[in-house]
């Protein structure tokens, strides 16, 4: 009895091991590829998916939509080396290791509307603001 006990416990023992030294196999396929027109140095993702941004060498942020089209680009100053997405999705953090600064940039998204035909008030080529106030309370 005390051997079949041993040898179960031997058993479960061996299985154990086992299974820590296994690796799972892990399958990748490139969904796209962005063609740029410049060399990247680092990439950040907008929190809602919207927008990938792509930190060049010259010194500007390239702006591509999830389907790889380029929506912007924004200049940046200084030697910036490093990209993330701050807690809002207007905001960027740049950080510089040679300048040791991190650059806080809004982002403006700005977009044209099709006016035309529309009935107005005052000047045809008066200029229209929308504010998008996304923490009203």
């Amino acid at each position: 009895m005390k051997k079949k006990v041993g040898v179960c416990l031997l058993a479960l023992i061996l299985i154990a091991v086992a299974g820590f030294n296994s690796r799972a196999e892990v399958q990748g396929d490139i969904q796209q590829t962005l063609k740029l027109s410049e060399t990247p140095v680092d990439v950040a993702v907008a929190l809602n998916g919207k927008w990938i941004f792509v930190l060049t060498q010259s010194g500007s942020v390239q702006i591509y939509s999830p389907d790889g089209r380029l929506e912007g680009q924004i200049a940046v100053a200084g030697n910036a080396d490093g990209i993330r997405v701050g807690p809002r999705e207007d905001l960027l953090l740049l950080t510089s290791r040679a300048d040791k600064t991190i650059q806080i940039v809004t982002l403006d998204f700005i977009r044209p509307i099709n006016v035309n035909d529309s009935p107005f008030k005052g000047p045809a080529d008066a200029p229209v603001v929308i504010a998008v106030f996304s923490d009203f309370e």
